[in-house]
């Protein structure tokens, strides 16, 4: 396989360097260029160690060398025509300008489609499943991209979007039956929630016997997953943060890595972006680079995720590496010299449900990702927790703040359904400094 994952780079390479001017410009910083490829780059080894990461930072500014023209951007870093682009996803732009993906067919259908199809087939779903689309179709390659992509199934897909809102996404369930359901876990709690309200009676009722949840950590947090199974008397998928799924097993074993022959893993330590060995239990920032495809391309790319990694043989029987995402770069707060990710406060509260919603705010009064302590997170009691008997459950509560994560945060309480719910991402933090 890493002789394949070599071949495919070097044509990849060689397509960018004669194609895509802004990563040739790159490359030649780094020593590699068009006539000099394959003596440049012997091993994969020798990639990782020539070429940066590219980040966020790194495509802000060549946006802004662009002028804002993201178009001209485009053609700047695909290494294929504009004219063979078919769809063009792009983030909201909240932070900044819009990041787009551009894809042509084969990236939809033979990279990114390829993928999601195999993660959905070892999942179990068949030509005969409908599946209820409830990404945001405006938003990323979680969006429209997946849609189309999982076209290539053979199941009927009925897209809905979070955009719609849970009383289009509750009547269109009624209307068609789905069996499958894509979404973030953020959306999943929340239809949960709302359906004794909305359907007078409880989510199950749907008959949804397959969940894919992505776009953020939850589906791999063991409490969320026991929650959301038993809630839709369904079996719940992780996907995403690279090209996985998860497997079947009733524990939570990670996302299956599905793309070897499409696009090479890497761990890099946040700080330094030096490589880390794909070791049993190796962390760091998740790296890609894309060796197929004509449009989207990632070289050296960190989408901003902290993996774990795991190389020890899965319980399901499948072989390979698998990872899980343990937080973000932008997420991370370190608290004493202690680091805290929002996905382990969320494991964290679940553990105790019904006591508390499971929703949550971290209250930020200075820029990340140093916190003065305490931390201050604001915490929805349950709905048949009565104020009196808060003081004994914030005690419990600190001590396994303590236990678990090493922390004593103070705890600002809430009502329940005080804090804002979301159909797209769950919102976890509170800022109140100074942008």
């Amino acid at each position: 396989m890493r002789s394949l994952q070599l071949a495919k780079l070097k044509a990849m390479l060689k397509r960018i360097c004669a194609n895509a001017p802004f990563h040739a410009k790159r490359l030649a910083e780094a020593g590699i260029r068009l006539g000099t490829i394959d003596e440049s780059i012997r091993s994969l080894e020798d990639f990782s160690r020539r070429v940066p990461v590219y980040d966020k930072k790194t495509y802000r500014e060549h946006a802004a060398a662009c002028g804002g023209d993201l178009m001209r951007l485009i053609d700047e870093e695909m290494p294929g025509s504009l004219d063979d682009l078919v769809l063009i996803n792009s983030t909201t732009g909240t932070t900044g300008e819009p990041t787009p993906y551009p894809l042509t067919h084969k990236d939809l259908y033979e990279v990114w489609g390829e993928t999601i199809c195999r993660a959905t087939w070892r999942a179990g779903l068949r030509r005969q499943d409908r599946a209820l689309f409830c990404f945001a179709l405006s938003m990323v390659i979680a969006g429209t991209g997946t849609l189309i992509g999982l076209t290539r199934t053979g199941a009927t897909i009925i897209p809905v979007g979070a955009e719609s809102g849970t009383d289009r996404i509750f009547q269109m369930a009624r209307y068609f039956k789905p069996t499958a359901f894509f979404g973030t876990p953020s959306l999943a709690s929340y239809l949960l929630e709302k359906a004794p309200e909305k359907l007078d009676a409880e989510v199950k009722s749907l008959g949804i016997r397959l969940l894919f949840c992505g776009g953020e950590p939850g589906a791999g947090v063991p409490e969320v997953k026991k929650r959301l199974e038993e809630g839709f008397g369904a079996r719940l998928f992780d996907m995403g943060a690279g090209y996985g799924g998860s497997c079947g097993h009733p524990e939570y074993q990670g996302m299956h890595w599905l793309a070897d022959d499409l696009c090479i893993y890497e761990l890099v330590d946040p700080e330094t972006r030096q490589p880390i060995p794909l070791q049993d239990g190796a962390r760091g920032e998740a790296v890609f680079t894309n060796i197929e495809g004509d449009g989207w391309v990632w070289l050296r790319t960190s989408l901003g995720d902290i993996h774990e990694v795991m190389t020890s043989p899965c319980p399901c029987g499948a072989s390979g590496l698998r990872y899980k995402v343990v937080g973000r770069t932008d997420d991370m707060l370190k608290v004493k010299g202690v680091i805290v990710y929002p996905a382990a406060v969320t494991s964290l509260l679940e553990s105790f449900s019904p006591r508390v919603t499971g929703q949550f705010r971290i209250v930020l009064t200075e820029k990340p990702p140093r916190i003065v302590p305490p931390l201050k997170i604001k915490i929805e009691r349950g709905p048949h927790v009565p104020v009196e008997s808060l003081a004994e459950l914030e005690q419990e509560l600190l001590e396994a703040f303590h236990s678990r994560m090493k922390i004593r945060p103070q705890i600002i309480w809430e009502a329940p359904g005080a804090l804002e719910r979301s159909t797209y991402k769950g919102q976890k933090f509170e800022k109140l400094y100074d942008t």
